[in-house]
C-alpha cells in the first residue's frame, strides 16, 4: 500500500486552531467546575495491565481495547477506552486508606478500539467525576448536580437527562417476574430492540408496561406507578421521584426503564447527557461495584463528559486579543498585556505583517491600538 503523507488512522485527527485552544479551555472549566464540588483530581496513565483495566468494576466486560504487548513485563497492555474503571483501581489501592465518600475527578484523552455511527471518532477526551463509598439517591443528585453544572460551565444550554434503570429486569427475573436465565436474556434482546411482539410470544407480556413507559419522567412515572406495589419497582421510582424533583425546571428529564446499551456495569441507576444543538450524547453515568482485591463489594456512582462535542459544536472559541509587537516594540508593555490577558505576536523582521499574524491590534506607545 502506498504511504500517504499526512495520512492519520480511521477515527483519529488533528484538531487545529482555534478548536485545540478551545477542546483545552473547556477540559479546563469543566475539570474546575468539579473540583469546586469537592471532588480531587487525579490522573491515571494512558495505558495499563489489561486485568487491572477491566477486573475492577463488577460487570464490566474486556471490550473496545486497543492492546500492545509490554515489551518489558512481556504482559498484554490494553490503552483505556475510559478512565473510570482507572480511578476505581487508585480508589482501592493508592486511596484504600482515604475515608468514605472519597471525591475524585479526572480528564484526558482515551482510544476506542473502534468506531460508530453516532461517534466516529477513535480519539475522544474525557473529563469526569467518582463517588467512591455510596450509591445512595442523595449520591446520585450530587453526581448528577455536578455533571449539570459542569456542562453549564462548559456553556451547554437546554440539557436533557435520559435516565435508566440497568439492572431492573434482572432484578425483577429474579423475585416477583420470574425468568429463567435462558429466558432472561431473550427477554433482553428483545427488550432492547422494544420488540413488542416477540416479547409475546416469549410469553413475557409482564414486561410489555415497562416499554410502553419509555418517555418523559412524569408520564413514564405515572404508567409505572400504575403496576401496583412491585417491591424492587416501587424502590427505583420512589428514587426516581427524588431526583426529578432535586432537578425540576433545571432540565429536561426522560425514563427508560429498559435501556441498558452502554450500561453494562451500571447497577440501579443509569443517565445519557444531552445538550440542545450538540450531536449525540455528551455524557454519561450511574452507580456501579468496584472490587477490591479481597473480593469484597464497594458501591460507587459518578459521570463522565465528552469534550470534543463541545468543540465541534463552538463551544469554547473566546474573541480574539493578538497585539502585534514590532521591532523595537516595548517588551514591558508586551509582558504587561499578557498578564492581562492578550496574546502578543513579537516581529522578527521590519517588514513583517500584523494582518499575515491575524493580530486585531498594534504595540504604539506601550499600549495597544485597534488595526
Amino acid at each position: 500500500m502506498t504511504n500517504t503523507p499526512g495520512l492519520l488512522p480511521v477515527g483519529l485527527r488533528d484538531r487545529l486552531p482555534p478548536q485545540a485552544e478551545a477542546a483545552s479551555r473547556l477540559l479546563h472549566r469543566v475539570i474546575v467546575a468539579i473540583g469546586r464540588n469537592g471532588y480531587e483530581r487525579v490522573a491515571p496513565p494512558l495505558a495499563e495491565f489489561e486485568d487491572e483495566l477491566v477486573g475492577r468494576l463488577k460487570s464490566a466486560r474486556a471490550h473496545d481495547l486497543l492492546r500492545v504487548v509490554d515489551p518489558i513485563s512481556q504482559r498484554t497492555l490494553a490503552l483505556r477506552p475510559d478512565i473510570t474503571a482507572q480511578v476505581g483501581r487508585i480508589a482501592v489501592t493508592r486511596m484504600a486508606y482515604r475515608p468514605r465518600p472519597l471525591r475524585l475527578a479526572y480528564g484526558g484523552p482515551v482510544l476506542k478500539l473502534k468506531t460508530t455511527q453516532l461517534r466516529p471518532e477513535r480519539e475522544l477526551i474525557q473529563a469526569g467525576a467518582e463517588l467512591i463509598g455510596s450509591d445512595s439517591v442523595a449520591a446520585a443528585i450530587e453526581v448528577l448536580g455536578v455533571a449539570i453544572e459542569a456542562l453549564e460551565t462548559a456553556g451547554v444550554t437546554g440539557i436533557t437527562v435520559d435516565l435508566t434503570l440497568p439492572d431492573l429486569i434482572e432484578t425483577l427475573a429474579a423475585g416477583p417476574m420470574p425468568l429463567t436465565a435462558a429466558r432472561l436474556e431473550r427477554v433482553r434482546e428483545r427488550l432492547d430492540a422494544k420488540d413488542v411482539g416477540a416479547l409475546a410470544a416469549l410469553e413475557a407480556e409482564a414486561y410489555l408496561p415497562l416499554v410502553a413507559a419509555a418517555g418523559p419522567v412524569a408520564p413514564a412515572m405515572a404508567k409505572l406507578r400504575a403496576l401496583g406495589d412491585i417491591a424492587p419497582l416501587t424502590s427505583r421510582l420512589d428514587a426516581i421521584e427524588r431526583i426529578a424533583a432535586a432537578f425540576a425546571g433545571r432540565v429536561n428529564l426522560t425514563l427508560d426503564p429498559t435501556e441498558r446499551h452502554g450500561f453494562e456495569y451500571q447497577s440501579w441507576i443509569g443517565f445519557s447527557l444531552f445538550g440542545e444543538g450538540l450531536s449525540g450524547e455528551i455524557g454519561r453515568g450511574g452507580s456501579y461495584t468496584i472490587l477490591h482485591a479481597d473480593d469484597r463489594e464497594e458501591p460507587a456512582i459518578g459521570f463522565s463528559l465528552y469534550i470534543d462535542p463541545l468543540v465541534d459544536a463552538g463551544l469554547g472559541q473566546e474573541p480574539s486579543k493578538r497585539v502585534f509587537v514590532p521591532v523595537g516594540g516595548d517588551p514591558k508593555a508586551a509582558a504587561k498585556l499578557r498578564g492581562e490577558g492578550w496574546t502578543t505576536i513579537a516581529a522578527l523582521a521590519e517588514d513583517d505583517d500584523p494582518a499575515a499574524a491575524a493580530c486585531t491590534h498594534i504595540l504604539e506607545g506601550g499600549a495597544p491600538v485597534t488595526l
